[in-house]
């Protein structure tokens, strides 16, 4: 459902995403991990759309990103660290405006927003003022505009962020229920979220790939997720090369 091949991604001479290939099958959730700039948001924004890749394929439900991107953002729902919300609206008036930029018939619209709004927990909140709500309910919302119009991928970029215990223990929850239905790439920080959550795990590192594979396999043959991930950022520390030139050339 999602196909990276060779992709790398240049800003100038700094080597953000560095030739990196992955694919991650119809149904699957993964975890995306990396220490920061590491180079997961900028594959993230590759992916959607957002920007376009330096060299490489990038492929979405067999649409090419490149060549077709109107395409692939239809079959995408997106959840940004920060969701972007128009907090003078109502939960279920700001979903109506998504249903509308999506282009969802219009005949449709009030029981696509309906379902999404039942599935997020939202129908006590659905007239509700964004500015009032609590951070777990905006993040409810930023989930629910990401899942109008059922698109068959979700990219979730630290969606538990911010979140009291309980908050978080409820998204992580919904996002679980997601897999099978949709295919998700969950970028986050919060490892054990991971070993919760997702079927597989991807880890980049100074825009490079270093891991690639279930979230099993970490557990019952290399030790715990938290040591795998240290022992992998690790391994290049000494082979900085071009790429870390050029990112001492670029920070102040």
């Amino acid at each position: 459902m999602i196909e990276v091949v060779e992709m790398t991604k240049r800003y100038g001479p700094l080597r953000a995403v560095d030739s990196i290939t992955f694919t991650i099958p119809k149904g699957r959730i993964t975890g995306f991990l990396g220490p920061n700039g590491a180079g997961k948001s900028t594959t993230m924004r590759v992916i959607t759309g957002f920007t376009p890749a330096s060299e490489g394929i990038v492929r979405v439900a067999d649409f090419d990103v490149a060549s077709h991107p109107l395409e692939v953002k239809r079959r995408i729902g997106y959840l940004p660290e920060h969701v972007p919300l128009y907090e003078e609206m109502t939960v279920s008036g700001f979903l109506g405006f998504v249903a509308g930029v999506k282009q969802i018939p219009r005949n449709e619209r009030r029981e696509e927003i309906g379902r999404v709004i039942e599935r997020c927990g939202l129908t006590a909140m659905a007239r509700r003022i964004i500015g009032n709500l609590s951070k777990g309910y905006r993040q409810r919302v930023g989930l629910a505009q990401a899942l109008l119009g059922n698109p068959p991928v979700l990219i979730l970029d630290e969606p538990t962020v911010g979140l009291d215990p309980r908050q978080i223990a409820e998204v992580r929850a919904m996002i679980k229920a997601l897999g099978g239905e949709h295919t998700v790439l969950l970028s986050t920080h919060i490892l054990p979220e991971v070993v919760m959550v997702c079927d597989s795990v991807i880890i980049i590192h100074r825009g490079r790939l270093v891991y690639d594979g279930a979230v099993p396999d970490v557990q019952s043959g290399s030790g715990s997720l938290e040591e795998l991930f240290m022992r992998a950022v690790a391994a290049d520390v000494s082979d900085r090369g071009e790429r870390a030139t050029a990112e001492e050339e670029i920070e102040p």
